[in-house]
């Protein structure tokens, strides 16, 4: 099952003693920090889950899938996760 933005909402309405809108106002809240500080530049750093980090992409030869044509891909950021050996561990089943 994937998770969803209202997932994560219900589910800290459910797990917290907070009412559903202060639930709503904490995950909106936090999207909009990691969201702000990524578009700075810097990276976002949660200790055991891992970092997203923002990458510089060259301008890149490419080729359009469609016709089978050279392009020019521009040059752009793109966000990376790295998850924390505790994550991957987890994930792994050895945690």
């Amino acid at each position: 099952m994937t998770r969803n933005k209202a997932s994560l909402i219900n589910s800290i309405w459910n797990n917290s003693n907070l009412p559903k809108q202060e639930s709503i106002s904490v995950v909106e809240s936090l999207l909009e920090i990691i969201k702000r500080t990524l578009e700075s530049g810097e990276d976002v750093l949660i200790s055991g889950f891992g970092k997203f980090c923002v990458k510089d992409k060259k301008e890149r030869r490419g080729r359009n899938p469609e016709t089978g044509d050279d392009m020019m891909v521009d040059a752009r950021r793109v966000v990376r996760f790295k998850c924390s050996i505790l994550m991957r561990d987890k994930i792994n089943g050895n945690g």
